[in-house]
């Protein structure tokens, strides 16, 4: 066993004194760093456990720009995540301690550590624990008795259930990451003042302001920009680590830094540090560690749609049918929990939706070259007693049963939540037969009639409507949950579309009240005011007492900022036990991410060879390696449009780029203006799903005329940009490159873009401004490059006058989103896109070119079938412009069928001859205003080499 200290006076408590902090007492350097052993200083302090004695570091410099800083206790008691769960890259035979961009720095006593750049050692380190560097100043408290005392600096804290290490920043600097969060202060964290508090503990909430809700990521990227060198670099901080946990980041008074603050109820300090030195870089760095981002089939890149409340087959079929009358392109049907029997997972109600006509409606969807996929959620309904024939005859249960695979209490019993089925179980992704019990599961479900074509993985906090494990010795034959439906008496979705004209008597009905889509009437409310869905924001409110817990494993004696306040309340209980004795509180933040693996290996076991397809709602690092994710329960506003985008741009840091919100709102009734711009919106999201909650007023594209012409215009850029938005999801799964980007991700000395997440870029060539408030035809956007990079319109392909660093206002009438391309982009795009991405694929090509000032541009195109999981056939295409002549080349094995049908090429002058593969071409025209050359009826083989050239 560790040696732990043993109960001390508090003479060193925490937040009174200087705690103790450890010393290096041995050194040995290895072929890849160092091995040293740390020992307490001092008198324990025990302060919220009991301190650990002995510790081990390991520093390996694992690559060039990857560096490795392991702080665990010698006996290994503390839990760490295993390979199997996360199978990060060994170190490898290799020696990177001379060559390394980083280099590990430290002091022997009191124990400290600083990460500097090897070339440029005169610049502030990247990351600096020493207490000489910080002041002795008081930090926020939490549940401290005396909040005015200061602190002498923040030595190592190891305690068995506490465990603190803070690092020197430069003064406000720009950290992104730590989250999964909806930020009051955008996509740059708030570091200022008192700063942020992120707390990670998977948790379902819909969609709260500034607190901890699905997904932990314990990751951030520090963007530094020295105007007075003209000079940036990026780096980012990576701690593997599940544990429950507060990152701090803050600016004490008057002093010229800035701090970060780790404080986590267990585990180790497992620190990743990536070199960079672009943001673009730092991402991509992340990713060779943790693993790129799972291959998406192409039909993913469709349109989806959802809602809770498709009540029967025949209503889900008819929302096909309604689409494609009103020409709106739809890919893939979704069913909420409508389509369980008894809501219970893997199954099909026999009347409602009987799993005959399931399987013919999915079927005929595959016919039109559409897809599937309904929802699975993380319990298991448990079963009452021998005489219930029905859930005797529930499979799930009772094989789980036989498997042993269900979480258990600490006496041995099962684990008993309560979820949408009454009283349920939880899947215990650690144990030995899980994956024969999750494969048997989904294989009889499809052969079922629910023959799926990819798999929504919901409540996988996994969510609970109860605290902890609340069924044992309860009446568990209730399969009610506690509270009342939406849409249901006495919750019913009543409140008018955020904005809505409550005044106005043309709105309203003969009966005073007012009257939605000419179908939905209800009565005025008393108190019209609007909601605006904002939760508060942590602070003294959002955690639990230490002076009023049970100090033990389900609560341990530091209150992390959890906004449910105790660690179990919502979920399964802390002191849950798995497989192996390790208990829910060290594994909590991995059951989303051990379900997705599962989920992705069941599915290739099941259909061998093809992408499995998965969208999740909690996640961690790593699970993009199986899934995409949706973020989660938004609401039906303006704010949570705008919010959407810096979900959005997280989750490319996270390398989790295929992701997206519910497009027009989940909560709440969305009206037209809303869901016209925000179907415009998701047009240029990776994850493009239409989904609201039961009881709420419809909100499919066809139901406003505008909206269904909004969105036949979006969809249509984005299926005739498939080839766009395909090789940028390869290239993130091939080496992982963010698909989508924040402004200064391209532009990293512009600090005017810091902050920005308005506007995003889809891969590096393309600007999209969408509208984000109602009740203008106008948007404003800044353009990067201060007016020395040109942009022009994606429609109309005129030049867009920029000023330096100033924003421009966008003509934005309603159907409209600005969309702008970069000089220097080849985009190749499919000449005229269809219903279906199946049929756009088919289609031949157009190229768009915007070559710069001096005649340069290029592109890259990947192609391969669109369903195999690589290695597969594939080819890449790379089209080059320079000094009036491009040129097209081709490898790989893959078969591209459709040819390149026209070329244009905007900033050129009036040419005089135009040649294709050496020939003569007449088929081609010029407008002089716009510099534009366009080449028709070309009809090139895009699986060899070709040339175009043009002369003045």
């Amino acid at each position: 066993m560790p040696r732990y200290g043993s109960q001390q006076s508090l003479s060193c408590h925490l937040y009174t004194h200087t705690t103790t902090g450890y010393v290096v007492s041995s050194v040995q350097e290895t072929k890849t760093g160092l091995i040293a052993r740390l020992s307490l200083a001092g008198p324990s302090c025990n302060a919220f456990g009991l301190d650990v004695e002995d510790l081990a570091l390991e520093v390996d410099y694992e690559s060039d720009s990857r560096l490795h800083v392991n702080i665990y206790d010698v006996e290994g008691q503390q839990f760490t995540i295993p390979r199997s769960v996360i199978d990060v890259p060994e170190p490898t035979a290799n020696t990177h301690t001379s060559s390394s961009d980083l280099v590990f720095n430290y002091d022997s006593t009191p124990f400290a550590f600083w990460i500097t750049r090897r070339f440029e050692p005169s610049e502030p380190p990247l990351f600096d624990t020493r207490t000489a560097s910080l002041p002795p100043t008081p930090i926020p408290p939490i549940d401290t008795a005396d909040p005015s005392t200061g602190l002498d600096g923040f030595p190592l804290v190891f305690e068995d259930q506490f465990l603190q290490f803070t690092s020197a920043l430069p003064r406000g600097t720009n950290i992104y990451g730590l989250g999964e969060v909806v930020a009051s202060s955008g996509i740059r964290r708030n570091i200022d003042g008192d700063g942020t508090i992120q707390t990670m503990w998977a948790r379902d909430a819909a969609s709260p302001i500034d607190e901890n809700i699905y997904g932990s990521h314990p990751i951030y990227m520090e963007h530094r920009f020295s105007a007075a060198a003209n000079r940036h670099r990026s780096h980012g901080v990576f701690l593997l680590s599940a544990a429950g946990s507060d990152t701090l980041l803050l600016t004490p008074p008057d002093a010229d830094i800035s701090l970060i603050q780790y404080r986590l109820v267990g585990g180790a300090l497992d620190f990743y540090f990536f070199s960079g030195p672009t943001p673009q870089k730092v991402v991509e760095q992340y990713g060779e560690l943790i693993g790129t981002p799972a291959w998406q089939p192409a039909w993913a890149f469709g349109f989806h749609l959802c809602r809770w409340g498709y009540a029967n087959i025949e209503e889900t079929r008819e929302q096909v049918r309604k689409m494609r009358e009103a020409n709106v392109p739809l890919e893939v049907m979704w069913n909420d929990i409508d389509l369980y029997h008894a809501v219970r997972d893997f199954t099909a109600d026999p009347v409602s939706f009987p799993p005959e006509k399931v399987r013919s409606f999915i079927r005929e969807l595959a016919e039109n070259h559409q897809h599937y996929v309904p929802i699975l959620d993380a319990a298991i309904p448990k079963q009452t007693n021998t005489t219930d024939v029905v859930r005797n005859s529930y499979d799930p249960y009772t094989r789980g049963v036989d498997l042993d695979i269900f979480i258990k209490n600490t006496d041995g019993t099962e684990h008993i939540g309560q979820v949408w089925p009454g009283y349920t179980v939880f899947p215990d992704f650690f144990a030995e037969n899980i994956k024969q019990y999750w494969t048997e599961a989904l294989r009889n479900w499809s052969a079922l009639g629910v023959e799926y074509s990819g798999i929504w993985l919901d409540m996988n906090e996994a969510a609970s409507f109860c605290e902890g494990s609340c069924g044992t010795g309860a009446n568990i034959s209730n399969t009610s949950v506690p509270f009342i439906l939406p849409g249901r008496p006495g919750n019913l979705i009543v409140d008018y579309p955020e904005g809505y004209e409550l005044y106005n008597p043309s709105k309203w009905g003969p009966s005073g009240n007012i009257t939605i889509n000419g179908t939905f009437t209800y009565e005025l409310p008393e108190d019209s005011s609007v909601v605006s869905g904002k939760r508060s924001i942590p602070g003294g409110e959002g955690y639990t007492s230490r002076a009023t817990r049970t100090v033990d494993a389900a609560t341990p004696p530091y209150a992390i900022h959890n906004g449910q306040g105790l660690l179990s309340a919502g979920t399964i209980a802390a002191n849950a036990t798995h497989a192996g004795g390790q208990l829910e509180i060290d594994v909590h933040n991995l059951w989303g991410l051990m379900e997705e693996r599962a989920t992705y290996d069941s599915l290739l076991e099941i259909n061998p060879g093809k992408r499995p397809f998965i969208i999740s709602r909690s996640t961690f690092a790593s699970s993009g390696r199986w899934t995409g994710h949706w973020l989660g329960d938004n609401f039906s506003k303006w704010s949570y449009m705008y919010l959407s985008i810096q979900g959005m741009l997280q989750f490319q840091l996270f390398q989790i780029p295929f992701v997206g919100p519910d497009t027009c709102g989940f909560i709440g009734n969305a009206d037209e203006e809303l869901c016209n711009r925000w179907m415009q919106l998701g047009a240029f999201m990776p994850f493009f799903r239409n989904h609201n909650i039961l009881g709420a007023i419809p909100q499919e594209p066809y139901v406003w005329d505008s909206v269904a012409e909004a969105s036949r215009t979006a969809i249509a850029v984005r299926y005739s940009l498939l080839p766009y938005w395909y090789t940028l999801f390869a290239n993130s799964s091939r080496f992982g490159s963010p698909p989508i980007r924040p402004l200064f991700w391209e532009f990293p000395d512009e600090p005017e873009l810091f902050s920005v997440d308005r506007q995003f870029l889809l891969g590096r060539e393309l600007l999209i401004t969408p509208v984000l408030t109602p009740n203008v035809s106008a948007v404003n956007g800044i353009f990067p490059g201060r007016g020395e990079v040109a942009w022009r319109d994606f429609y109309t392909h005129e030049v867009l006058s920029t000023t330096s660093g100033g924003q421009t206002a966008l003509s934005a009438p309603l159907g409209h989103i600005p969309v702008h391309v970069r000089e220097g982009a080849a985009i190749l795009m499919h000449a005229r896109p269809g219903y279906t991405t199946a049929e756009t694929r088919t289609s031949p090509f157009r190229l768009l070119v915007f070559a710069t000032a001096d005649g340069y541009a290029s592109g890259h195109a990947y192609f391969d079938d669109g369903e195999s999981l690589p290695p597969t056939a594939h080819r890449d295409v790379l089209f080059f412009v320079s000094e009036g002549k491009m040129v097209v080349e081709s490898s790989g094995s893959f078969d591209v069928e459709p040819r390149l049908e026209s070329l244009v090429v905007l900033g050129v002058k009036r040419p005089s001859t135009v040649m294709v593969q050496g020939g003569r071409a007449d088929g081609w025209s010029y407008t002089d205003g716009l510099q534009k050359l366009v080449l028709s009826d070309l009809n090139v083989d895009l699986n060899g080499r070709a040339t175009i050239e043009w002369s003045y």
